[in-house]
């Protein structure tokens, strides 16, 4: 049944289907594989949304590896694939964000957005949109992105010695503005029509006497009230502090409706609870939040508008030691619903040479992640306790591995600081899959042992 559906994720024919890891018969001496008796139940389904080129592969073994033997749970299964947006006219990518808001927990691998060379690379009917931007605007949530911390992975800012986790307002603002190209000289006007009749306001823009660009974007007050509150309870149940950067000394009514709004919701929802917990809450200019931010050892919120979150969290995961140990987590505002990803692309460098047969050495640790953050919630939403405690030894096994010193090749170029790493001091893609199953194996036999003394 599994080779069945790999094959048919293959030539793009499998838009969605739901299987249960159950039913999947394992193999005698496959590493890290549990019997099917000691599975964990799961009792509502996880959405898997497929992705592209290297990720795809590592996204696969991970679920055969790590996931299937342990679990039986449903998956309800979505190709987002670029090929299979392509034929689907990207169909697809809203039908699984819509899954996910009916499941509440979505687990999405890296997706190409397509390029003009993307397009005629595949032949695509268009260039279709971000399928990110297309589950953001359907979920219309917040995305929080916190670093990986290994001890010996070397940071680029030394004094971060706690994470700083990045929510970035993922509605609106330049990611859904219209834009365009100014042919000559003219005016450029903005105008406003209320729905109740009233009269319309009309603002110029700009008088250009040549040619140049245009832009119009928006956001709206239910949005922002929902990324304010899902920057304060995701603070809350960090026990961080929050700060907002915005650059409201500019855009004096765009940004400064964002602080209001976040002013509002402080004072009457959640400065008690904020005191109690000895956290507190505070609004920063944009530059000044960046000096700060530099100075401090972490251990904050940092709740950003659309664009700057975009731009920080790669500097943050950079700061960290790399983009490949980030994780990504889209949480709506009554922080129900959850989809949780890898912060970094579809690896292409590392897939052309897959293509050719060569070996890969490609880091799969937030796609790990990615799986552990999105059960983790599937766990925190059922009060399964032994779900919960299974993603916290997958990551401490994740973590163990690397600091036992076995791990992918653009780690050890962050330990040993030079990019001409030997073959001895890093894995390849598979072998350092299977060191992880090994860990995480010994882990869990070891608290299989424990449980059953208890």
């Amino acid at each position: 049944m599994k080779s069945l559906i790999r094959a048919t994720r293959a030539f793009g024919l499998l838009q969605q289907h739901s299987y249960n890891v159950s039913l999947f018969p394992l193999l005698a001496g496959q590493t890290g594989v549990r019997t099917m008796a000691t599975k964990i139940t799961v009792a509502n389904p996880v959405v898997d949304l497929d992705g592209d080129e290297m990720t795809r592969v590592i996204w696969q073994q991970i679920k055969d590896k790590l996931i299937t033997p342990y679990l039986d749970v449903k998956i309800i299964y979505f190709d987002l694939g670029l090929p299979n947006r392509d034929k689907t006219n990207d169909k697809v990518t809203e039908e699984a964000a819509y899954a996910i808001k009916e499941h509440n927990v979505g687990i999405k691998c890296a997706t190409i957005t397509p390029d003009e060379a993307r397009v005629k690379e595949f032949g695509l009917k268009k260039m279709w949109k971000s399928p990110n931007g297309t589950i953001r605007n359907i979920l219309n949530g917040t995305v929080f992105r916190e670093p990986i911390v290994i001890k010996n992975i070397p940071r680029l800012v030394p004094g971060w010695t706690k994470p700083i986790v990045v929510g970035r307002h993922a509605f609106g603002d330049q990611y859904k503005a219209t834009d365009f190209v100014v042919d000559g000289p003219g005016k450029l006007e903005m105008s406003f029509t209320p729905a109740n009749g009233g009269p319309a306001k009309k603002f110029e823009v700009y008088k250009f006497e040549g040619p140049g660009v245009a832009m119009g974007m928006y956001n709206t007050e239910e949005s922002i009230r929902g990324f304010a509150s899902s920057c304060f309870e995701y603070a809350l149940q960090k026990k961080w502090p929050l700060y907002l950067s915005t650059k409201n000394t500019i855009l004096k009514a765009y940004d400064g409706r964002f602080l209001q709004i976040f002013a509002e919701t402080y004072e009457t929802q959640y400065k008690k609870q904020f005191e109690s917990t000895g956290i507190w809450y505070e609004h920063r200019l944009i530059d000044d939040m960046v000096a700060q931010a530099l100075k401090s050892n972490g251990g904050f919120v940092w709740a950003c508008k659309n664009y700057d979150g975009d731009v920080q969290s790669d500097i943050v995961a950079q700061g960290y030691g790399s983009l490949g140990l980030m994780t990504s987590v889209l949480v709506t505002p009554d922080g129900k619903t959850v989809e949780a990803e890898a912060a970094h692309g579809t690896v292409t460098r590392h897939w052309r040479e897959f293509q050719k047969g060569k070996p890969t050495s490609t880091n799969p640790v937030a796609s790990i992640f990615a799986w552990t953050r999105g059960l983790a919630h599937r766990g925190k939403l059922d009060g399964n306790q032994e779900l919960l405690k299974w993603c916290q030894d997958l990551e401490a096994a994740v973590i163990e591995t690397i600091e036992a010193g076995k791990m992918t090749k653009d780690l050890a170029i962050c330990v040993h600081g030079t990019s001409k790493v030997t073959p001895d001091q890093y894995l390849n893609t598979e072998p350092f899959m299977d060191a992880i199953a090994d860990t995480f194996a010994r882990k869990r036999g070891a608290a299989t042992v424990a449980a059953a003394k208890l």
